[in-house]
């Protein structure tokens, strides 16, 4: 097949280019061998790091064709980050002959429909079940094959991720095919261009009825790509721009390094909901950077609890009765866009005893309104808000932060709120 002729090529140059890297701990990949409802009979790869953190992320690392899980564990450097930072990896490998994900069937670009992604679901599932995975920190990434399946992924689990890194892809639906090929060379030749609407309207309908969060986009391509062709990177510009709500025009645009044209839609910040880095004189084979993808994804933010439980238990609930604080610092960070917001927000305890169980009180600006929360519950949605600890981080000893985070609309400001009480005493503000 012309697929395999093309890609097992590309495989010698790509493993070049991200370099072979080994796990540096005791931590090791390992198969998982029934893990739930898998249609195209994918295997499951996992790495869970010695230093895993309290409230773990969790990233599908996606092969490139002729690769495998344990090729693209061993060829890259998402699991040297996981030790860093403490997240989880999931390895999905494909059996079929060609070991190139499907991203081209009716049923891989439906929702449920009993391909590759129902299998790949099943592992998030997995994992999910064994580990208290942060659920606002599962994210996707993957390389040519990889990077058009996470294209696939976010389209049809749009309320399973929250962001996606996708490396020489093509837009979801761009490679869809109806007599069982495997291949599209009008997509692959960068062919196929549409509206910011079609793409759009493509992505929403492979999950019909849906009207939740949609995860960010990061895209890396090279200008001389010649196995999936750099007019793919503009069109997935066009998709998820759209998906997102926002605007094609760039907020921000920069170089970070020689040759690299980095673009953001929606926000200056380097979480916007779409961030594009084109990479001049650069082939199919290019260079990742783990690194700046995990960053987007928002994984290198958690500090590891270290040493990891040999197996995990249930979490401790929290008392029910917080208990008096003493003073407090707020930190409060806002990423914004159009008309949609996300906010961290870090509670340190400047005081001398530990704080068991905490609520922090503060009243949003008018015309914001909160539409899902992490690491903490957030009640109501609107003006005057309590948001009060999880069963995992309610205990803040002397000196220690606890952050947890938000999203939500706006009508115009993403203004911050102007003050913070912790269990009824009033915090300053970093």
């Amino acid at each position: 097949m012309r697929i395999r002729h093309v890609l097992a090529v590309a495989l010698v140059a790509l493993l070049a280019a991200v370099g072979l890297a080994s796990p540096a701990s005791a931590a090791s990949l390992t198969e998982i061998t029934s893990f739930g409802t898998n249609p195209s009979n994918l295997r499951m790869y996992v790495y869970v790091p010695d230093n895993l953190a309290a409230r773990p992320g969790l990233l599908v690392a996606v092969h490139y064709c002729t690769g495998t899980g344990p090729a693209f564990f061993n060829g890259s450097q998402f699991d040297e980050l996981a030790e860093r930072h403490g997240y989880i990896v999931i390895y999905p490998s494909v059996t079929r002959s060609s070991q190139c994900f499907d991203v081209a069937s009716p049923q891989a670009l439906t929702r449920g429909g009993g391909s590759d992604p129902v299998g790949i679901k099943s592992m998030i599932d997995y994992v999910r079940a064994r580990y208290p995975v942060d659920a606002a920190k599962i994210a996707v990434t993957g390389v040519s094959s990889g990077a058009m399946m996470t294209n696939v992924l976010l389209g049809v689990y749009p309320d399973v991720f929250t962001a996606g890194a996708a490396f020489s892809g093509v837009p979801f639906g761009c490679f869809a095919t109806t007599n069982g090929s495997e291949w599209n060379s009008d997509c692959a030749n960068g062919l196929i261009t549409k509206t910011p609407q079609q793409w759009g309207d493509l992505a929403r309908n492979a999950y019909p009825g849906y009207t939740g969060p949609r995860p960010r986009m990061q895209t890396w391509h090279g200008t001389n790509d010649e196995v999936l062709r750099y007019p793919n990177f503009g069109e997935q510009i066009k998709q998820w721009t759209n998906v997102l709500g926002v605007s094609q025009t760039p907020a921000y645009t920069d170089t970070p390094q020689s040759g690299y044209t980095r673009t953001r839609y929606g926000g200056t910040g380097d979480r916007a909901p779409v961030e594009a880095i084109s990479m001049s004189g650069v082939s199919h084979n290019l260079p990742v950077n783990a690194a700046a993808a995990i960053h987007f994804m928002g994984l290198d933010t958690t500090t590891p609890a270290s040493p990891t439980p040999t197996t995990p238990g249930p979490t401790t609930p929290g008392p029910t009765t917080p208990a008096p604080a003493g003073p407090c610092q707020v930190t409060y960070a806002v990423n914004s866009w159009n008309n949609g917001l996300t906010a961290s927000v870090s509670i340190k305890n400047t005081g001398t005893a530990t704080v068991d169980g905490w609520t922090l009180a503060f009243t949003l600006p008018t015309g914001q309104t909160v539409t899902n929360s992490w690491n903490a519950t957030i009640s109501p949605a609107t003006g005057a808000l309590t948001a009060r600890n999880v069963s995992w981080n309610g205990t803040l000893a002397a000196g220690a932060t606890q952050t947890f985070g938000f999203q939500a609309t706006h009508t115009g400001s993403a203004a911050k709120p102007a003050s913070f009480t912790l269990n009824g005493a009033a915090c300053t503000v970093a």
